[in-house]
């Protein structure tokens, strides 16, 4: 009789808690992915930001150096160069 009762509450009981242990690891891995996919597409759009950052820069300079040509071939005074040198900076 003991044995029956043993086996009929501590099986299930046991069942139980492998199940809530599977499910807690299940939702630990799914986690762990969700989390790896924000971080990855959080690093996608830091590297977008950092060519955009890049491409003006370079563009920058290509236009300070287009100014500077200008200014060198006395097309421009300097107080023009001045002037398109400080309205780029400033945007």
């Amino acid at each position: 009789m003991e044995k029956i009762i043993f086996f009929g509450l501590v099986i299930p009981i046991m069942a139980y808690v492998l199940y809530l242990g599977g499910m807690a690891i299940m939702n630990g891995f799914k986690s762990k992915e969700a989390n790896r996919a924000e971080k990855e597409e959080a690093e996608n759009e830091s590297r977008d930001t950092s060519e955009t950052s890049a491409e003006q820069s370079s563009n920058l300079s290509d236009e300070l150096n287009k100014l500077n040509d200008l200014k060198e071939k006395g097309i421009i005074s300097q107080e023009e160069f001045e002037k398109a040198k400080n309205k780029l900076l400033n945007n």
